[in-house]
């Protein structure tokens, strides 16, 4: 069995017939020169292999900051020949990668955030604390600073504040306190001794609630090194700006800070800004969206049975429809 059979069979997309469903009414419309899906976090390509069995005329474009999911994914999609490119940039560069395409709009964008399994699997990555590796976590290996550089250079303060707001850690200042003695004696490279400190720092009682005691500070690394919430901060208005009229943005977030820059965003865009006194909305002041989904969506108590990644995503959807004024 390949490298990119084991990919597919150990990565099922979460929400994937309901994530179609509201891609559909975008991307499968008699336009010509068919329509156009963006799928902004390529990763093993089971989004966009299952718009592209599902879709005739829709061609995807696939942007991952991960060259090695972009290359499996550029295996397991090479049978749809040019109705798949793949691009090798971070989702917060989607109007430029539009631009290199000679597109100056789509009819569908997708966010699926967050890690993949691939990426948590492969060792030398360093995203698992489940065994020794080293301590690198960046999505794209071949450029910016690795969770070591974090962990040796940052202030306390600095520790603090991210694994407070991207960890929700609630020992944040002890374990922040704790990274910056030991690195004096001898920096970190691994991760089986930042997993050893957050033993000895994390309390016995909260130890036994909530999961691994390193779950939450490696997402914390992981987020930071990655840029994760900016590079979603400047991609979801870059998405919207991209769309055309009846095109949709898809987002499957994993993360309640995640999912909470994508509410705000959607929310801004589908209000309507008039006075709460004037009797009527005109014409000019409708906004150009409207909300696909109500709230945000859940995955089944079965899916979630089958699939447990399932069980933290909230899944929202909006919908251009007027032109921009």
């Amino acid at each position: 069995m390949g490298v990119e059979q084991v990919a597919r069979q150990q990565h099922v997309p979460v929400m994937l017939d309901r994530v179609v469903a509201l891609l559909a009414p975008a991307i499968d419309r008699d336009v010509p020169g068919g329509t156009v899906m963006v799928d902004c976090t390529t990763g093993h390509g089971g989004h966009s292999e299952a718009v592209l069995q599902r879709v005739a005329g829709v061609r995807v474009v696939g942007i991952d900051r991960d060259p090695t999911a972009l290359a499996l994914a550029g295996e397991r999609l090479a049978p749809f020949g040019e109705r798949w490119v793949g691009v090798h940039a971070v989702y917060d560069e989607l109007l430029d990668v539009l631009a290199d395409q000679g597109l100056d709009h789509v009819d569908a964008v997708l966010f699926d955030l967050g890690v993949s399994s691939m990426q948590l699997d492969q060792r030398e990555r360093g995203f698992a604390y489940a065994e020794d590796a080293p301590l690198d976590m960046r999505m794209d290996a071949t450029t910016g600073p690795t969770a070591a550089d974090v962990l040796n250079t940052y202030s306390a303060e600095e520790l603090t504040r991210i694994l407070r707001e991207y960890g929700e850690e609630r020992f944040a200042k002890r374990i922040a306190g704790a990274v910056v003695r030991r690195r004096q004696s001898e920096p970190f490279t691994t991760s089986a001794a930042l997993v050893e400190l957050l033993y000895a720092e994390i309390p016995a009682p909260a130890r036994r609630t909530g999961g691994h005691p390193a779950k939450r500070t490696f997402q914390a690394l992981r987020m930071e090194v990655n840029d994760e919430l900016g590079a979603l901060r400047r991609a979801l208005p870059a998405s919207l700006e991209a769309i055309g009229v009846g095109g949709r943005v898809v987002v499957e977030s994993y993360h309640s800070l995640e999912d909470r820059l994508t509410k705000q965003v959607f929310q801004r865009a589908t209000k309507v800004d008039v006075p709460p006194d004037l009797p009527f909305v005109p014409p000019e002041a409708e906004p150009a969206f409207r909300l696909v989904t109500r709230g945000a969506e859940q995955a089944s108590p079965a899916e979630i049975e089958e699939n447990p990644r399932a069980a933290s995503v909230r899944l929202r959807a909006v919908e251009r429809v007027r032109p921009a004024h």
